[in-house]
């Protein structure tokens, strides 16, 4: 007895380590991007590493926001990011609650091909998206960034709120039926609110996407005034022969937004994620 407690005692350290280990070697660069964003351009690449800036400055935060219009880049992937993921999550929703509420059919074929978005990779879809982009008109415009984004979040999104709201009691349903509810009235009165962990763990995976996508606004943006965070991220670095204190001045304000969202959803996050992938 008394040895099990030992190797449990001696697992459970080794655990904690190994959790240790791991965090300091994700929130490590974390946190040199951050010091190095408050450091002038003749103190960023010193040896060794400094984590405290010294000396300290805000110039690259003033720069970065003043310089090529990055406010205005800014308020493009806010516009993007938050109507893709609005758009995302409300019609996932509907199309998973309808897989797992009515029986109809090829219900499980057409939600498997649906699946099948989740094993193509995004950089596959680039030029068969171009061209419906330039048939439809969607060439250099935020609305094309936004159809592509949606398009390209839905596979994951059902897939996770199908298995939520297939755990949801089918009496709920049988119930307001009895007492005249519709179909959209169930959706929307009893299965949204009951799903509100699944709904946030979609809402922070479809907004961390629509945020941070790179490939696809590079190659259909062409005017400045279209430009979204990432790709004036990357004009900084041409231009300005990679000065790494703006560069990452702008990283950080870019980041502020997802962390933001997190914060929000994260009560939610842990309970749907893993609703969705084992229910259903």
């Amino acid at each position: 007895m008394k040895r099990t407690r030992t190797q449990r005692t001696a697992l459970t350290g080794l655990r904690l380590v190994a959790l240790i280990v791991g965090a300091i070697v994700m929130v490590t660069p974390f946190l040199y991007m951050l010091s190095t964003s408050f450091k002038p351009q003749a103190y960023v690449l010193t040896t060794p590493p400094q984590f405290i800036p010294d000396p300290f400055t805000w110039e690259n935060y003033v720069q970065a926001w003043t310089s090529q219009d990055f406010s205005r880049y800014a308020l493009n992937s806010v516009i993007v990011a938050v109507v893709s993921t609005a758009l995302s999550v409300l019609i996932s929703s509907m199309m998973a609650y309808g897989f797992a509420r009515f029986e109809f059919r090829g219900r499980e074929v057409i939600f498997r091909i649906l699946l099948i978005g989740l094993m193509v990779p995004a950089m596959m879809l680039i030029i068969p998206q171009f061209v419906l982009a330039k048939y439809f008109g969607l060439l250099d415009s935020l609305p094309g960034l936004i159809v592509f984004y949606v398009a390209g979040s839905l596979a994951l999104n059902v897939f996770l709120l199908r298995g939520f709201f297939a755990a949801i009691p089918g009496e709920l349903d049988q119930a307001m039926q009895m007492d005249g509810a519709n179909a959209w009235t169930r959706y929307w009165r009893l299965a949204i609110p009951l799903a509100r962990p699944a709904l946030a763990t979609a809402t922070i995976f479809t907004f961390l996407a629509s945020w941070d996508e790179f490939a696809w606004a590079l190659t259909i943006i062409n005017s400045p005034q279209n430009r979204t965070l990432p790709i004036a991220i990357q004009l900084f670095q041409g231009q300005n022969a990679t000065q790494w204190g703006l560069v990452f001045a702008a990283s950080v304000i870019a980041v502020i937004p997802v962390i933001v969202v997190y914060l929000i959803f994260q009560r939610h996050f842990v309970q749907g994620l893993t609703s969705g992938a084992v229910k259903g």
